[in-house]
């Protein structure tokens, strides 16, 4: 095998693994976050940097800058937008620190000690700071990404009306007794939540914000004691749902099952909202904003997904579909509600935010097939054009390379 094409393959190989591999850590959850390549970059880079370590500092670096840059290439095209800047630099950043160190682990850079400079027997000072750097990238993996969310200060108090189990186990599932769905842990760092089981009592209950999600039938004192709470200055944040197709175990017919269309029509009717266009299967839609939500047999008002109106002193927002916020359909790993690198869709900040308590933190994700098949197919011309490219100004670093491993094993 020629040298040329050697040094081709050791800067097209380290690209083509990290694009692969963060591809299919950020396709488990459709969030194009550079973030995603991480431990991928550093795993590859530092192996990389053992391997070329006699090949020059341009030679390692210019390993790092292609195998990140045709990563960031995909997030940004597959997104439809440039990715965060904190996070395009953080996985830049892993790059450099794990191939250098890398290579320092098995070629020590010389380490000066005034006024002479002296390379201590065996290399140690050069291998620790060759160490100190992939330290630094591990670093830079564990506190770079968004963070688990944590409990706000102080959260006023939200009431939730709802037939959904959402504070319990059904008959039949894992468990038993109360247990929070993980949109009710999420909510929890914001609010104070409490279950709301007669609307009579809202009035007193002290909550700022209602949580409305495909109750059971309620009286006409329940619906005016709902309107007036609202009108005195509450939100109130509506799902109601024409299709519902929350899985449940309960039987058709059994009055513990959440019911299967809104009965809210005469509420919704008096607050002037007008009923939408159903969309009954599963869809993937992108708000005004960016955000995104995974819909299940929802209502559509004019190809959005919200109605927001101003009653009184307070405020009520529709949203017609309360599959939404199963967590099934936001969350890759029902284990981690807290992390926003595990969820699938923006449902949880975006319910929050609505209810007046926002979640700190943006979320990139990848649009449709074509932009995935575009970001992909740049990403790798991107990255093989580098590859060339650098095998022609490079040359001489990797015969320098080779021949010095020849003269060390002759």
């Amino acid at each position: 095998m020629s040298a040329a094409l050697k040094g081709f393959l050791w800067l097209w190989l380290p690209m083509l693994a990290l694009l692969l591999a963060g591809v299919w850590r950020a396709w488990s959850t459709g969030q194009a976050d550079p973030w995603d390549w991480g431990i991928a970059a550093a795993i590859l880079l530092a192996g990389a940097g053992l391997l070329l370590a006699r090949c020059g500092r341009l030679a390692l670096a210019w390993v790092a800058v292609g195998a990140a840059g045709p990563a960031l290439i995909f997030c940004a095209l597959a997104a439809a937008q440039t990715p965060p800047a904190g996070a395009s630099l953080g996985l830049v950043a892993i790059a450099l620190l794990a191939v250098f160190g890398g290579a320092w682990l098995r070629q020590p850079p010389p380490v000066e000690f005034r006024p002479v400079p002296v390379r201590m027997k065996g290399g140690w000072p050069g291998r620790g700071i060759g160490a100190f750097l992939l330290a630094l990238s591990a670093l830079l993996i564990w506190r770079g990404p968004a963070q688990p969310i944590a409990a706000a200060p102080d959260r006023p108090k939200l009431a939730v009306l709802t037939a959904l189990p959402l504070f319990w186990v059904e008959p039949g599932q894992a468990g038993n007794g109360p247990r929070d769905a993980p949109i009710v842990t999420v909510l929890r760092t914001r609010f104070a939540v409490e279950p709301l089981d007669d609307p009579l009592q809202l009035a007193s209950s002290g909550a700022r914000a209602l949580l409305v999600a495909q109750p059971r039938a309620l009286t006409p004192e329940q619906l005016v004691a709902i309107d007036d709470w609202v009108r005195a200055g509450g939100t109130a944040l509506i799902l109601a749902d024409p299709l519902l197709r929350w899985p449940s175990t309960l039987p058709l017919g059994d009055r513990r099952r959440p019911p299967s269309a809104g009965l809210l029509g005469p509420l919704l009717a008096h607050w002037g909202f007008a009923p939408g266009l159903l969309v009954d299967q599963e869809s993937r839609h992108f708000t005004a904003d960016g955000h995104l939500l995974t819909l299940s047999g929802a209502w559509m008002f004019d190809g959005a997904a919200m109605q927001r109106k101003r009653l009184g002193r307070g405020e009520a927002l529709l949203l017609g579909d309360a599959d939404l916020i199963d967590d099934r359909l936001w969350l890759a790993d029902p284990a981690r509600p807290l992390d926003p690198r595990g969820w699938v869709a923006d449902t949880p900040a975006l319910i929050a935010d609505w209810l007046g308590a926002p979640i700190s933190g943006e979320r990139r994700w990848m649009r449709t097939p074509h932009d995935v098949i575009a970001g992909l197919r740049w990403a790798i011309l991107v990255g093989t054009g580098w590859a060339m490219l650098g095998t022609m100004l490079l040359r001489r670093n990797f015969a320098h390379g080779r021949s010095e491993q020849k003269v060390k094993i002759t």
